[in-house]
């Protein structure tokens, strides 16, 4: 993974991520452009499949600032990039399971393609996350203990 633009911070914390897959994203030429100087939100998007095609939806990618009257629209769906047998395979999981195709990060790899990292995920319910965060901060104070134990203390 080369240059990471975008994150999804809060996708980690509202699914339990099963898999994940890397997907191009086509893009216009001022969507690149404002996409290299960072100005991408993934926060309430999502993928989906139709018509055998895999879509980015909800994603924002903010008007170019050097751009003129012919600038992209900042919510528009974008086509991810997938090998056919990877969309099938998204498409039979998605539907049997109950999982959802979530954008965790668009980044830009080693030749300076945008690329965005999809993970399978299931929807957590709120005893889920609470048990994630009694368990994060049960190691944190164990490491703690542990490296005042071991500074001799």
């Amino acid at each position: 993974m080369g240059k990471t633009v975008a994150q999804n911070r809060k996708a980690r914390h509202d699914y339990s991520i099963e898999d994940t897959v890397e997907a191009g994203i086509a893009l216009t030429g001022t969507e690149i452009k404002s996409v290299r100087e960072g100005h991408v939100n993934l926060q309430d998007a999502y993928a989906r499949i139709e018509h055998g095609e895999a879509w980015l939806v909800g994603a924002h990618v903010a008007p170019w600032s050097g751009g003129n009257r012919y600038n992209h629209e900042p919510k528009r769906d974008r086509k991810l990039l997938l090998h056919r047998g990877q969309i099938d395979q998204l498409a039979g999981r998605v539907k049997a399971k109950g999982f959802t195709l979530v954008p965790l990060s668009m980044y830009f790899n080693d030749r300076g393609r945008a690329k965005v990292q999809l993970g399978l995920g299931r929807g957590k319910k709120a005893f889920d996350r609470r048990r994630d965060i009694a368990e994060r901060d049960a190691r944190r104070d164990m490491d703690r203990e542990m490296a005042d134990a071991h500074r001799g203390r």
